[in-house]
């Protein structure tokens, strides 16, 4: 593995806390941060090493991260303001964190490669996700590169594509979950058309902006053109050289960047349980600038 070393400022009458640790997984993407407790009360003289190492890595990992989630609350919203998801529970105490339970009476659905919450008008920024428990073996989560995921695509298909629209729909994953018709789904949180290439708004890098689980058609193509055009995107995502795939321990934190990478969270672990919460922060609306 490649290491680094980002210099943090210093937090004020703290003269122990140096530079934090970034240690790539992959020359592609993904690394672990150390030298950082999330739940401290001066997290906040971290954060700009840390949203610069989200940047240059697209996903950043912690272990043995013992915080609560008041704590786990207060760390993502450093990063913006943030969201409830409309599967959370409405009388849960904590609404900014979405709970992902599984185990011997529910299978973990989320194994498909994915961006949080496109279906909204301004998708995710990040997010921002804590384990708290495990299965012994399997249930990790592998991360993908979106911006190398176009820059593998010919000349004329990057051509081609920059300047679609793709339209990306709640119901598809969440009328079953939520046992809700999708007009209903669709009265607060209405189908939302985004750049299949997006612009990333702090890097400028251009990045795929489809995904298997809420993007449901491309606009101007017919279904044929469309189906096939977005199986073909899609698949870019299945290339080992661009991914990394994280392990989980009990105190391990993910931090990803919605705009500029997908998951997948890996389901072979049934019967076991995995239990995970997941804060989100809100991102802008989607936009493609050229150059």
């Amino acid at each position: 593995m490649m290491a680094s070393a980002v210099q943090a400022a210093e937090p004020s009458g703290d003269q122990s806390a140096g530079p934090i640790s970034v240690t790539s997984l992959t020359p592609a993407i993904g690394a672990e941060i150390s030298g950082v407790d999330l739940g401290s009360a001066d997290i906040a003289a971290f954060v700009p090493a840390i949203r610069a190492a989200l940047l240059a890595h697209k996903v950043v990992f912690f272990r043995n991260q013992d915080i609560t989630a008041a704590q786990h609350i207060a760390f993502a919203g450093h990063f913006g303001e943030l969201e409830i998801h409309p599967a959370t529970p409405r009388d849960q105490p904590d609404p900014e964190i979405l709970r992902i339970a599984h185990g011997p009476e529910s299978r973990g659905k989320e194994n498909y490669w994915h961006s949080d919450v496109t279906w909204r008008e301004k998708p995710s920024l990040g997010s921002i996700l804590r384990a708290i428990e495990v299965p012994p073996v399997g249930g990790d989560t592998l991360f993908v590169d979106m911006h190398l995921a176009f820059a593998g695509l010919s000349s004329e298909m990057q051509r081609f594509v920059t300047g679609l629209t793709a339209v990306h729909d709640i119901a598809r994953v969440f009328a079953g979950r939520l046992n809700k018709a999708p007009a209903d789904l669709h009265e607060r949180f209405p189908p939302q058309e985004h750049p299949v290439v997006r612009t990333h708004p702090e890097t400028g890098l251009p990045t795929l902006y489809v995904n298997t689980a809420f993007t449901s058609h491309i606009k101007g193509l017919s279904r044929e053109e469309s189906d096939w055009l977005l199986a073909h995107l899609y698949a870019t995502a299945a290339n080992p050289e661009i991914q990394c795939r994280f392990r989980w321990q009990p105190g391990s934190v993910a931090f990803w960047d919605n705009r500029a990478s997908q998951h997948l969270a890996v389901s072979d672990y049934f019967p076991a349980r995995r239990i995970m919460e997941r804060v989100t922060v809100a991102g802008c609306k989607p936009f493609y600038r050229s150059g």
